[in-house]
């Protein structure tokens, strides 16, 4: 990163962003402040209006599931994309 770019600022690409906000909210549900996951109707919100610049999507056409398999958590996205 450049100087300039440094204090003007850089604009980020919204797939690093979308990846950064998925890596605080798991770091978040993992240092077990809340005991249901309570942000995944947010976060299917927002994938629904990333997607929806791109591809015309119904909002039903994304699930998002988070399930807990022995020590580990698995953030499921599944998302059926229109044929073309």
């Amino acid at each position: 990163m450049s100087f300039l770019s440094f204090l003007l600022g850089e604009k980020k690409k919204s797939a690093s962003v979308a990846k950064e906000r998925l890596q605080i909210i798991l770091a978040h549900e993992r240092g077990g402040q809340h005991s249901a996951p309570d942000y995944l109707p947010a976060l299917q919100r927002e994938l629904l209006a990333v997607i929806s610049k791109y591809v015309k999507i119904n909002p039903e056409d994304i699930k998002v599931n988070l399930e807990k398999q022995d020590s580990l958590e698995v953030l499921e996205v599944k998302i059926e994309m229109p044929p073309r």
